[in-house]
């Protein structure tokens, strides 16, 4: 069987030798799949922190008052949006505005000073006339910590109501910051 023949040389001559195997490539990722590995990772970490914080209410979603300060966390929901507002604000709206103090806490537990109705959050809708009948009335909810406040809080944007501000941490937010409770027969 015959050899086949050493491939010519640029310069015409013939070489016996062979050629070195091309270099071999070391498994894993080169440098610029790397790079493009990491800024994908990097697009979706910052895409997934500024989606978490629209969704937690945080960043520029803060309610500014006439004063300039902040609010509260404002809250979308659908037909609109609540703020959920710290005992210090609310102890600082029962003394300044006029507003509609409503517990929802679901069994009655007590409530904070000043409340105008206690209606269960289960009860808010079946009992609308008890609310003020003016929908940009300032009505304020809250409950033991927060939850059934929230759901009491979409219920009235459901009935139509505007400017609804919830007690962030409810009933032990606001023993926590040095206020108490009172009990009142209802």
């Amino acid at each position: 069987m015959a050899r086949p023949r050493p491939a010519a040389r640029p310069g015409g001559r013939a070489s016996s030798r062979r050629l070195p195997p091309p270099p071999r490539r070391r498994a894993g990722l080169t440098a610029r799949q790397w790079a493009v590995a990491g800024s994908v990772v990097a697009v979706l970490v910052v895409a997934i922190a500024v989606g978490w914080g629209l969704a937690s209410g945080a960043g520029s979603s803060a309610a500014a008052s006439p004063t300039g300060r902040s609010d509260g966390a404002v809250v979308q929901a659908g037909g609109g949006h609540w703020t959920n507002i710290t005992p210090a604000k609310l102890a600082s709206l029962l003394t300044t505005e006029d507003v509609t103090l409503l517990n929802v806490k679901t069994p009655y537990i007590g409530e904070i000073a000043g409340t105008d109705l206690y209606i269960p959050y289960t009860d808010v809708a079946a009992r609308a006339a008890e609310l003020p009948a003016d929908k940009a009335a300032k009505i304020v909810v809250y409950c033991r910590t927060g939850h059934e406040s929230a759901i009491a809080a979409q219920t009235l944007l459901d009935l139509g109501y505007r400017t609804i501000d919830n007690l962030d941490g409810g009933m032990e937010a606001w023993v926590a910051s040095g206020r108490q409770l009172i009990q009142v027969s209802r």
